[in-house]
């Protein structure tokens, strides 16, 4: 079938991306669903920095390649063997598929699925096809999913079915932000009720950190980055304190929790923002890093405070987090009106203007945007 897509085919176009257009929309060639795929009409998918990372080249990608990997549908076709999903479901798209035989897999940890990271870093779906094609050749997917198109063909290990009563708007969120953000609070970090956390940056994923770490019972939970209106909705949605990040951000946060907090959380892509969560984690406290600077950059640590002060600094992928038990207990808890993640969404878009959105995002104006196609 012939969609229309987002398509990128050079990275690291000049700003502002409204003008220079780096995102073409173009109409391709989808395939059927291969074996153990499945193929979904897109109602809704977000806008994040690990696409951002792609189109600037920070994180480069094999290309051209139709990006998009936040998102959530409706399944319309199954295909061979693909037995525990109908036609009609309500699905949310995982942006790292996981094959379930695979070391990591095995020992629960699907995050770090060796063939999923395969497939994502050579532009394929897991088991290496490839679904997208122009009158030129292959066009690559983005993170298995490439959502930025009203239809995509995904392995049945990139989805979760969701409940129909879940609006698809609300439900692409669960895909990326709050799995990472809240998976980073609750099972990377394992924040306990009663600590002292503080969150340096607050785009979609840190804001989620943020509302993770207070469902989680924290006592404190402190939120840190530029942008005034940032620090504003994190107040809003129940950060107990907030920094404005600068020179004296690390001696603020160390005084306000007594010398350091029990985890802190890097969320903002940034080495001196890493450095400065573990100078605000406390003698024996977690640093914990889910953002995604550059692939050369590198953090020097202190290898004597480690062990002298029984610091640990951890990374965190997808929130640590098994999709399938994951993102229910979640969409719970919004529900329960514990987990507000509709707070994180700062407006709509069409496909076409999507640079224009990618320019808001880089520029801070934004956490989450959302391209409907289901108006």
């Amino acid at each position: 079938m012939k969609i229309e897509a987002a398509i990128l085919r050079t990275r690291g176009a000049p700003m502002p991306y409204a003008n220079s257009m780096p995102l073409r929309i173009e109409t391709i060639e989808l395939d059927p669903p291969g074996k153990g795929e499945v193929l979904v009409r897109i109602a809704a998918a977000g806008l994040c920095h690990s696409d951002l990372s792609v189109i600037n080249g920070d994180r480069p990608r094999p290309l051209p390649m139709a990006l998009g990997h936040e998102a959530a549908g409706v399944i319309e076709a199954l295909g061979e063997d693909v037995t525990d999903l109908a036609v009609g479901d309500h699905v949310v798209m995982v942006f790292m598929p996981s094959c379930g035989h695979c070391l990591p897999c095995a020992e629960g940890r699907p995050a770090l699925c060796a063939p999923g990271a395969v497939a994502n870093g050579a532009g394929t779906l897991l088991g290496d096809g490839v679904r997208l094609h122009d009158a030129a050749g292959t066009v690559h997917h983005h993170l298995g999913v490439s959502a930025f198109a009203a239809h995509a063909v995904v392995s049945r290990r990139s989805l979760v079915r969701v409940d129909k009563d879940l609006p698809l708007h609300e439900a692409a969120l669960f895909g990326c932000a709050v799995l990472t953000g809240v998976g980073a609070v609750v099972n990377t970090a394992d924040v306990k009720a009663g600590q002292t956390v503080a969150v340096i940056g607050l785009g979609g994923v840190g804001l989620a950190s943020v509302l993770g770490a207070v469902a989680a019972g924290a006592a404190q939970v402190i939120a840190v980055d530029l942008s005034d209106d940032k620090l504003a909705l994190a107040s809003d949605i129940g950060a107990t304190a907030v920094v404005k990040a600068g020179e004296d951000a690390v001696a603020t946060v160390r005084a306000m929790t007594n010398g350091g907090c029990d985890v802190v959380l890097e969320m903002a892509g940034s080495i001196r923002a890493l450095e400065s969560a573990v100078a605000m984690t406390r003698r024996g406290g977690t640093t914990v890093t889910a953002g995604l600077p550059p692939p050369d950059a590198a953090l020097g640590v202190k290898v004597v405070a480690l062990v002298a002060e029984e610091r640990t600094l951890k990374g965190s992928y997808i929130g640590t987090c098994v999709p399938t038990r994951d993102i229910p207990r979640y969409v719970a808890l919004y529900r329960a009106g514990r987990l507000p993640v509709d707070r994180l969404v700062s407006g709509y878009l069409k496909l076409e203007d999507i640079n224009a959105g990618f320019d808001a995002l880089h520029a801070g104006h934004a956490v989450r945007q959302i391209v409907r196609f289901d108006d």
